[in-house]
């Protein structure tokens, strides 16, 4: 009898070290967003600041995705969304959103799978994906849920694939709508285990997928970047990759020292550290896209630049340094308090922008005074001094900004990622 109850506790024992040693990270994220939003325009404007979805354009190979228009709806359809990851592992997870759902989301079913070309899969890759034991299961309105874990070949800065069954309409999609990766659509039905989808409709907005997880070493953490369009990558090139926190995965990864650290691009494009537009302000959201993030251990602050456009362009008061100083100081307190480190980056010069204003780069110029002086963060990354025209500081470098004098190119992605000091990591 004692021997039948020391062994029985000697398992018991066991199966919770067991436990207790599961260590998830977030490998992959995207934050939540409604599937339409308002724009302030500047006063002048006498149009309806209202965006509307397009039409999407047909051809050979099906319709061709936008990187900023508004995605299609879904009804009674099978999106297939493809990730790329960062860190990579032998079990996952992926959790979904119905953040801005009005309603409930019926998921019918949904698989998971490694990517061959376009939106076809590798067959003997494909799993199904379960929710509390469920293979179809309903997602009421404003929540997420989290799949149950498996066994997978996460890949380490590969793609994956996940495919959505969405029985009925949803009225209102979660999404992400710069994605920059290109989500196909099906024709009516459930399409989650096909090879390929067919003749599929196409948009580069992820829909309803917010975080795939990986179980990691113990040693592993996750870096959150967070901001807006600059980080989100709006105008990298699509289905490549080139993204500032992309390309600093790719650095990650070639280094001995940091090989177990994985990064969640966490940017909206038009976010506002303040106030809502392009999703909810940064203030509203940094619980869920940040604090939430499993093995979360270092934060990348970016945002502030669309506050200081958006409110001088609108006229009034707008908004001071000392208002946004006083948001990243609130960041900076709150990630601290669950242990995080925060890193600091200042923000890039944007004279020649069509919202710049001289009176909104006094306000970044001070703004970035206070990060690499005050000691308020536990690390600074200058971007500003790394993309700056030396002949002109206050507007980015030609060779490394598009036409827009506010977004950089893919070479200026590259250029942000090899600013950041790797020994941060460690």
């Amino acid at each position: 009898m004692k021997t039948r109850l020391l062994f029985v506790l000697c398992m018991l024992a066991f199966a919770l070290t067991a436990v207790a040693q599961e260590h998830w990270i977030a490998t992959w994220a995207a934050s939540p967003q409604a599937a339409s939003f308002n724009f302030p325009l500047p006063k002048q404007a006498t149009a309806s600041p209202k965006v509307e979805a397009p039409t999407p354009k047909p051809s050979a190979q099906g319709n061709q995705p936008s990187p900023f228009a508004l995605p299609p709806n879904v009804n009674n359809q099978t999106v297939r969304l493809i990730v790329h990851t960062s860190l990579g592992g032998t079990r996952a997870r992926i959790q979904l959103s119905n953040a801005y759902g009005t309603g409930p989301l019926t998921v019918g079913a949904a698989h998971i799978a490694l990517r061959a070309k376009g939106s076809a899969i590798i067959p003997q890759s494909d799993r199904v994906l379960t929710f509390s034991g469920s293979t179809s299961f309903v997602i009421p309105p404003g929540a997420p849920v989290a799949s149950d874990p498996l066994d997978f070949p996460v890949p380490q800065h590969g793609d994956m694939v996940i495919s959505l069954y969405i029985a009925g309409d949803p009225t209102s999609p979660t999404v992400h709508l710069t994605g920059l990766h290109t989500t196909y659509i099906s024709k009516p039905g459930d399409f989650t285990k096909a090879e390929e989808i067919i003749d599929a409709t196409m948009t580069q907005s992820w829909y309803w997928i917010s975080e795939v997880d990986v179980m990691a070493p113990g040693d592993a953490g996750t870096i959150v970047a967070f901001g807006d369009s600059i980080t989100d990558g709006a105008t990298s090139t699509p289905d490549t990759d080139r993204s500032w926190p992309s390309q600093l995965a790719e650095r990650l990864a070639a280094n001995k020292a940091a090989k177990n650290v994985a990064i969640v691009n966490q940017g909206i494009s038009g976010n506002r550290l303040l106030a809502d537009g392009a999703g909810v302000s940064a203030l509203a959201r940094f619980d869920r896209d940040v604090i939430a993030q499993p093995g979360v251990r270092w934060l990348i602050v970016l945002e502030g630049i669309n506050d200081i456009g958006m409110s001088t362009m609108m006229g009034g008061a707008g908004v001071s340094a000392d208002d946004l100083i006083a948001a990243h100081k609130q960041m900076i307190e709150r990630a601290h308090m669950h242990g995080i480190k925060a890193i600091g980056a200042t923000l890039l010069p944007y004279g020649g922008a069509t919202y710049a204003t001289e009176k909104g780069e006094a306000i970044r110029q001070a703004l970035n005074q206070w990060i690499r002086t005050s000691k308020a963060y536990d690390a600074v990354i200058d971007f500003d001094a790394k993309l700056r025209d030396p002949q002109n500081p206050s507007q980015l470098n030609s060779a490394y900004f598009i036409n827009d004098h506010l977004h950089p190119n893919d070479a200026g992605y590259k250029l942000m990622a090899e600013a950041v000091d790797l020994s941060f990591f460690k």
